[in-house]
């Protein structure tokens, strides 16, 4: 089964920083997404480096991609490079999440 990067993204906007209730997606904090076979890889921010979320977070990402129909395997990558700032927040919903890497 072939999985989209708009499936992804759904599954991620049901992900929400609990302190600024918005989705990760919205907020910008995913950098990067890789498709391949059934293995999903994330790479995403956080608004802070000390968030106190840090795990749960990625663990919230984790489980929602796992719904997804066809995804086997999924890998979070938490990155600090660039810095999060409120300039990724997104105010265009249809904004693409790019690949990872790019």
């Amino acid at each position: 089964m072939s999985i989209s990067r708009e499936q992804i993204t759904q599954a991620l906007r049901a992900v929400f920083d609990p302190e600024l209730g918005m989705s990760v997606v919205d907020l910008g904090l995913i950098y990067g997404m890789e498709i391949e076979a059934g293995r999903v890889s994330i790479t995403m921010t956080l608004t802070a480096q000390g968030c106190p979320l840090h795990e749960s977070l990625v663990e919230w990402v984790r489980r929602a991609i796992s719904k997804v129909p066809g995804v086997e395997d999924v890998g979070v990558a938490v990155t600090f490079d660039p810095p999060w700032t409120p300039d990724r927040i997104v105010r265009d919903p249809s904004r693409e999440i790019s690949s990872a890497g790019s």
